[in-house]
């Protein structure tokens, strides 16, 4: 079962005060991204960022069980001593990581911890632009893969109307300048798709972005954007729960 949602609805009322204003944009941009004096924003930053995580963590319970994380608000060596990016990901819970190393075995299976190794939803701000997205790192093979294989025995029909009833987003693929824009693809698009699609090498993005404001003004700074923010992320989760390997959907090894 799925959550039904209505792209034209009302973002749901949040509780506090979640706001994004210029500065949490600014605090990313090449200025300061290695500035630990752009810190104390970022942090604040990222607090927003988890607690529309968990609320959508929350609602999203009833269906599937996720676990919502964030990334470094600090300059460290994992990114680079550069805080360019800042999210929110929802993953798969604890208990769905002992299934899938059930499959994969104990030496496939070690680093499922690592959330970018795990299909995720993610929220996430950068100088630019606020995000929305589904994200299969190179890494998350096992996810990648289950996607190919259920596409190959079930045919194109049932990915095809996932992305279609996304209109606004775009299915990206690693790096490259191309897109596919969801709501009017075609199936020969996807079949192009994933002529070039390879699990372990490319990344796989189903995103959405909203412009960062310019001159404290713009509709990323609206009252109503947590709100929508965290009802886009929701309407992600069917796509997640075809694309993703779970014991009811497990397409990687035994073809089921």
């Amino acid at each position: 079962m799925t959550p039904k949602t209505k792209p034209e609805a009302e973002p749901r009322p949040l509780g506090g005060d979640l706001r994004f204003e210029e500065a949490d944009f600014h605090a990313l941009s090449a200025a300061l991204a290695g500035n630990p004096e752009g810190n104390p924003r970022r942090l604040e930053t990222r607090r927003k960022l988890l607690t529309l995580g968990k609320k959508a963590a929350k609602r999203a319970s009833e269906f599937e069980k996720l676990d919502c994380r964030t990334s470094l608000h600090h300059p460290h060596a994992f990114n680079g001593m550069r805080v360019k990016r800042l999210w929110a990901y929802l993953t798969r819970s604890k208990a769905e990581k002992r299934r899938l190393r059930q499959v994969l075995g104990s030496e496939l299976g070690k680093d499922l911890d690592s959330a970018y190794r795990n299909a995720y939803l993610c929220l996430a701000i950068e100088e630019e632009a606020l995000e929305v997205s589904l994200r299969l790192h190179s890494d998350a093979w096992y996810d990648g893969q289950n996607l190919k294989n259920r596409v190959e025995k079930e045919g194109l029909k049932g990915w095809l109307a996932q992305l279609n009833a996304l209109p606004g987003w775009r299915l990206r693929l690693h790096d490259w300048k191309g897109e596919w824009r969801c709501g009017e693809l075609q199936p020969e698009a996807l079949e192009e798709f994933l002529s070039y699609y390879q699990p372990g090498d490319h990344r796989l993005v189903v995103e959405r972005r909203w412009p960062a404001p310019q001159g404290n003004r713009g509709a990323a700074l609206g009252p109503e954007v947590p709100g929508l923010l965290c009802d886009e992320l929701l309407r992600l989760l069917p796509l997640y729960r075809f694309t993703a390997w779970s014991e009811h959907a497990d397409f990687l090894f035994s073809g089921s």
